[in-house]
C-alpha cells in the first residue's frame, strides 16, 4: 500500500467535529431506531432472536439481525435518556457535577447489563470471574485497573464489572475512534474519560496518552477506578512483532527478549501505568487477565465463530501501594513481571478452539510465512 493510500485511509476515519456528532449522527441514530420499530419489523427481529436462541445450529444471519436491531435500539434509548439528563441538569449547566455523573454511571450500568444479558443468550457467551475477593477491594480508596486487551468488547465487560459488581465509577483512556458510536461519545464525554488519537492523527498540542492517564489518575478519589489498557490495541501477531522490534530499536534488548517469551500478550506501554501510579500513589493496583475472545480480532472472525459459544474468564490480582516498588526502574521490572504472570495464566486457561478457528489460524500462519 502506497503512502498516499495510507494517508487517504487515515483521513477516511478522521472523526467529524463535535457539532456533527451531536446534531447529525446522534439524532440520526434515534431516527433510524424509530424507523426500525414498525410492528412487522420488530416481530421479525423477535422471531429471529427466539430461533437463534433455541436452535442448536449457527443460523448466523438471524443472530446478526437480532443483535443489530437490539444494539440500534440500545444506542437510541441511551441517547434519549441522556437528553433528558442534559435537560434536567439545566441544559448542560451541571451535567458534569458529581450528582449527574453518578446518574450517568447508573445509566451505563443498566445499559451494559441489559446488553450482556442478550449477548449471553443469542451469542452464547458465559462470563466467569475467578476471584470473588475483588468484590471487597480497597473500600473507600481508588484503584488503578491495568488490563490486557484482546478481542471485541473486553473494555465493555470490564467497565460493566467495575460499575455493577465492584460499585466503582471508572475513568477510562480509550481510542478516539470509539466516539463514532453516538451513545458512547455522549456518555463518556460527560464522565472522566480521555480519548487519545494515534500519534499520526494527533492534533498539534494535544495531550499524549501518558499525560492523559496522569491527569485522570490525579483526580481519583473514594471509590473511583482508572482503567488502562497498556498494550494500546488488541493483541495480534503482527502488532506484537512490531512492538518487539520497537523495543529493540530503542535499545531495550532485555525487555524485547522477555516480550518474545510471552506469546499471548503484547509488551505493555509502561509510561501510562507508571504515570498513573505516580499521580495517585495511594491507589491499589489491580492487574486483570482474561481469555476467551482471542480468536475474534476481525469482523470475519466474529462471523465465522457465530454463535461464539465462548466462556470469557476474568482473573484479577490486587497489589497494595506499600507493596509496589518506589523506584521507576524497579516499577518497570515489576510491570513486566506481572505481564509474564498474566501470559502464564492465559496459557493455563486457554479456551477450546473451534475447527473453523484452527483452520483459519493455519491459513494465517501460511500467509505470514509466504
Amino acid at each position: 500500500m502506497s503512502e498516499a493510500s495510507r494517508a487517504r485511509r487515515r483521513m477516511s476515519w478522521r472523526l467529524p467535529p463535535v457539532w456533527v456528532r451531536r446534531c447529525v449522527i446522534a439524532p440520526g441514530i434515534v431516527l433510524l431506531a424509530l424507523l426500525w420499530t414498525p410492528t412487522a419489523v420488530w416481530l421479525a427481529l423477535i422471531v429471529a432472536g427466539a430461533v437463534a436462541w433455541a436452535l442448536p445450529g449457527r443460523v448466523r444471519i438471524l443472530r446478526v439481525l437480532f443483535m443489530a436491531g437490539l444494539y440500534l435500539m440500545w444506542d437510541a434509548l441511551a441517547l434519549v435518556w441522556m437528553f433528558f439528563l442534559w435537560v434536567g441538569s439545566g441544559f448542560g449547566w451541571k451535567v458534569r457535577s458529581d450528582r449527574f455523573q453518578r446518574k450517568h454511571y447508573r445509566l451505563a450500568g443498566v445499559m451494559l447489563k441489559s446488553l450482556f444479558r442478550a449477548a449471553r443468550r443469542i451469542l452464547r457467551l458465559t462470563i466467569t470471574f475467578q476471584d470473588a475477593d475483588l468484590d471487597a477491594l480497597a473500600p473507600g480508596r481508588p484503584v488503578i485497573v491495568v488490563s490486557r486487551h484482546a478481542g471485541p468488547g473486553d473494555s465493555f465487560i470490564i467497565v460493566e464489572a467495575l460499575i455493577n459488581r465492584l460499585r466503582r465509577e471508572p475513568a477510562i483512556v480509550l481510542k478516539d475512534t470509539l466516539q463514532w458510536d453516538p451513545a458512547v461519545d455522549v456518555l463518556l464525554n460527560r464522565v472522566p474519560t480521555r480519548f487519545v488519537a494515534p500519534y499520526g492523527r494527533r492534533k498539534k498540542g494535544a495531550p499524549s496518552g501518558t499525560s492523559s492517564i496522569a491527569s485522570l489518575a490525579a483526580g481519583l478519589k473514594g471509590d473511583d477506578a482508572l482503567l488502562i489498557f497498556p498494550e494500546g490495541a488488541n493483541a495480534t501477531p503482527k502488532r506484537r512483532a512490531k512492538r518487539i522490534a520497537q523495543l529493540r530499536q530503542a535499545g531495550h534488548d532485555e525487555l524485547a527478549a522477555r516480550a518474545e517469551a510471552m506469546p499471548h500478550v503484547m509488551p505493555p506501554h509502561a509510561g501510562g501505568v507508571l504515570a498513573a501510579m505516580e499521580a495517585c500513589p495511594e491507589a491499589t493496583v489491580v492487574m486483570v487477565a482474561h481469555t476467551g475472545l482471542e480468536r475474534l480480532s476481525t469482523v470475519r472472525d466474529v462471523w465465522r465463530e457465530l454463535p461464539v459459544d465462548k466462556e470469557i474468564v476474568l482473573r484479577g490480582w490486587a497489589t497494595e501501594p506499600g507493596d509496589i516498588p518506589a523506584d521507576r526502574d524497579a516499577r518497570l521490572e515489576w510491570l513486566y513481571s506481572w505481564w509474564e504472570r498474566i501470559d502464564a495464566w492465559i496459557d493455563d486457561n486457554q479456551p477450546e478452539t473451534s475447527p473453523e478457528a484452527v483452520a483459519a489460524a493455519k491459513r494465517e500462519a501460511r500467509e505470514e510465512v509466504s
